[in-house]
């Protein structure tokens, strides 16, 4: 109310604080009015995106700054208080929760990725985010809940969490498979759950890569003096303004070397390649300095070098397979074999031993963890259905003819689900309602009465529609893969949806095991923006207003 006053009838407060009200008569036809508050909705709308999606805290409203600024740019606008922008922000996520809630109700079928992140305050949350097919053939994630976890991480307790997050949604019958890193408190609760549990492959890749790098010593030693001089660099005003003073002497860009992140593989990737791009003011700007770090030797940025080369297969991998907006499960089988094939081509041009060692200890990474992939039921139907790949993906002929057994068995099912077949009338009114051709079979009332031949007729009658079934299938799946291969940089949903009439039940299963994504990254972002939200400028953020910025941020801007 006092906002509206503030904004149409400002006479009424300046009398108030005089100690007289004075009576405003409401004009006959007011039309500024429903314009004003027109107005003032839209500027309020606006102002809660931008609190949404810059993740800014609801005290803007009250810092003297930002309210001078606003009142500049619209003097006639009242900003809310802060509990009232709080309010505004709680109405918009019911809002849009509801419509997201409506627009999962028409996804046959979901797949989940969850993961575990502790906050600055270290407080546990567990994060789901669901992945889907939309009508209009394009892939959907939303995130479905960033909770805050007072158990312990027990496999019982995520069990009890994540199915409590999936009723909530209703969404039980419709999971086809839960993604997480190997874990095995995640993967047991997936077990208890009773859904497949696909392995994240680029946490798969990390574990893999980093032993690797463990296993081979002499990288090893390369990457602990590596760490130290970046550590000289960034730590150090002196150091850091000679290595800007070299780099400007050499004409060379202005970068800051990158320290590595023990849990992301990737951030060592980055920091070598850093350290071999500034090698030369590196070195320069080393000699300038009185420390007791050695600086790398020339024999060492070769091994470097090569080590970079073996390791890009796997960069481009994970960065391939960590985007959220396009199919990505149909290619881990494809990748595994991209990835065995260059590691075989690349180790017979390095001339250091050291990075032939790492070749091969990343060859044996793969093959003792990805090794299986092909013999995965739902990746083999994910790159089977996938018309990029289809049976060519697959090393093995053995697999891929398992693959396509298993699809013709998945079609067939969906086929007799389709088409119930009714029960046959019986006939009750005696001989005079005899055949009137060789095909139809007399049943005597004694024969209804007893059943005799009941259980036997059911077993014809299921024979026949299994036949019939699975002979369709065989020909539908047969069609599919002789059909042209979609170049591999085209989007094999609309593939699907300009094909829906052509290979129906393909289809259908398609929009089953396309939606599965191949890693957890999706659920490493919220919490990347959960660590914005969650931060000591907001450390009274309840956990429960935290998930509707985090919800309102990810699923709408």
């Amino acid at each position: 109310m006092m906002r509206h006053l503030r904004s149409t009838h400002p006479a009424i407060l300046e009398g108030a604080e005089d100690g007289n009200i004075p009576t405003v008569p409401r004009p006959a036809t007011d039309t500024a009015g429903p314009s004003k508050q027109g107005r003032q909705r839209e500027l309020d709308e606006a102002l809660v995106n931008m609190v949404v999606k810059d993740l800014q805290p609801f005290t803007v409203v009250e810092d003297e700054g930002f309210m001078a600024f606003v009142n500049k740019l619209d003097p006639s606008y009242v900003l809310p208080s802060r509990r009232a922008l709080k309010t505004m922000v709680t109405e918009r996520y019911n809002k849009t929760k509801e419509k997201t809630m409506e627009d999962l109700k028409k996804a046959e079928f979901v797949s989940l990725t969850a993961d575990m992140w502790s906050s600055l305050n270290m407080d546990g949350y567990l994060g789901v985010t669901c992945h889907y097919i939309t009508p209009e053939a394009k892939l959907a994630t939303v995130v479905l809940g960033v909770r805050r976890f007072y158990q312990t991480h027990t496999a019982q307790h995520l069990m009890e969490a994540k199915s409590l997050l999936m009723a909530e949604w209703g969404i039980q019958s419709k999971v086809v498979c839960m993604v997480t890193d190997n874990a095995s408190n995640m993967v047991l609760s997936a077990q208890l759950l009773k859904l497949r549990h696909v392995p994240c492959f680029a946490h798969t890749l990390n574990l893999i890569v980093k032993k690797a790098l463990d296993q081979t010593a002499v990288i090893s030693d390369i990457r602990q003096k590596a760490r130290k001089i970046v550590g000289l660099f960034r730590s150090s005003c002196k150091a850091k303004d000679k290595l800007v003073e070299m780099q400007g002497l050499m004409a060379r860009p202005t970068l800051k070397l990158i320290q590595e992140v023990e849990t992301r593989w990737n951030s060592t990737y980055d920091m070598m390649q850093r350290l071999y791009d500034q090698r030369e003011p590196v070195g320069a700007a080393l000699s300038n300095l009185k420390s007791d770090i050695a600086p790398l030797t020339s024999l060492e940025y070769e091994i470097i070098e090569d080590s970079l080369s073996i390791l890009k297969p796997f960069k481009l991998a994970t960065t391939e397979l960590s985007e959220e907006k396009r199919v990505s499960a149909s290619k881990l089988i494809p990748l595994y074999r991209m990835l065995q094939h260059k590691l075989r081509q690349k180790k017979g041009h390095v001339p250091q031993e050291s990075t032939v060692q790492l070749g091969s200890h990343l060859q044996d990474g793969l093959h003792s963890r990805c090794g299986e992939y092909e013999t995965f039921r739902a990746l083999g139907l994910a790159t089977l259905l996938d018309p990029r790949f289809k049976n060519v993906a697959f090393g093995n002929s053995t697999n891929a003819q398992e693959a396509e057994k298993n699809l013709t068995l998945e079609c067939a099912s969906l086929m007799r689900s389709n088409t119930a077949t009714p029960e046959p009338q019986m006939s009750t009114s005696g001989p005079s309602s005899s055949s009137s051709s060789s095909t139809t079979t007399t049943t005597t009332p004694a024969e209804t009465q007893d059943s005799l031949w009941e259980l036997f007729d059911s077993r014809i009658r299921e024979t026949q529609t299994t036949h019939s079934t699975t002979a369709d299938a065989t020909v539908e799946v047969k069609k599919y893969l002789k059909d042209a291969f979609l170049p591999r940089t085209h989007d094999p949903l609309i593939y699907w949806k300009e094909r829906a009439v052509i290979f129906p039940h393909l289809c259908v299963l398609a929009k089953k095991y396309l939606c599965m994504p191949a890693t957890s990254v999706p659920c490493e972002r919220i919490f990347s923006k959960a660590g914005e939200i969650i931060c000591k400028k907001r450390s009274r953020l309840s956990p429960s207003t935290a998930e509707q910025l985090i919800f309102l941020n990810k699923n709408v801007l």
